[in-house]
């Protein structure tokens, strides 16, 4: 079962609008979709479809919270994404851990966490 994220640890909120989807809220802000999700899971659901209007969303937690992303265009590999961000692809798939080793599961609009530096997810 998710652990529940105390409020206290978060270093970033954001509140629902209309229209929002977890893809959208994490390009906005900054936020990779795995992060986001990840640090949520309490009260999102896996495919991210039972956000309500004015709900408060962890966007990072204190010392969690990677802020370098890259929003998955079409053509987009692993390998280009690190490269263009500076970093490595072993940093980039220890920093989303949602993606396969491969990387043949990322997708158009989904939002990387490009650190530099493995952010240490718990």
């Amino acid at each position: 079962s998710p652990a529940i994220v105390p409020k206290s640890q978060c270093s970033r909120f954001y509140t629902v609008v209309s229209g929002d989807t977890c893809d959208g809220i994490s390009a906005k802000t900054s936020t990779p979709t795995f992060q986001l999700q990840e640090i949520n899971a309490d009260v999102i659901n896996g495919e991210c479809t039972n956000l309500f209007l004015g709900e408060v969303l962890c966007l990072g937690l204190t010392g969690q919270d990677c802020t370098d992303v890259h929003v998955v265009q079409s053509g987009d590999s692993c390998v280009d994404i690190a490269n263009d961000a500076g970093t490595t692809l072993s940093t980039l798939l220890a920093n989303n851990p949602n993606v396969n080793s491969a990387c043949t599961d990322i997708y158009v609009g989904e939002v990387l966490c490009t650190a530099n530096h493995i952010i240490g997810y718990d």
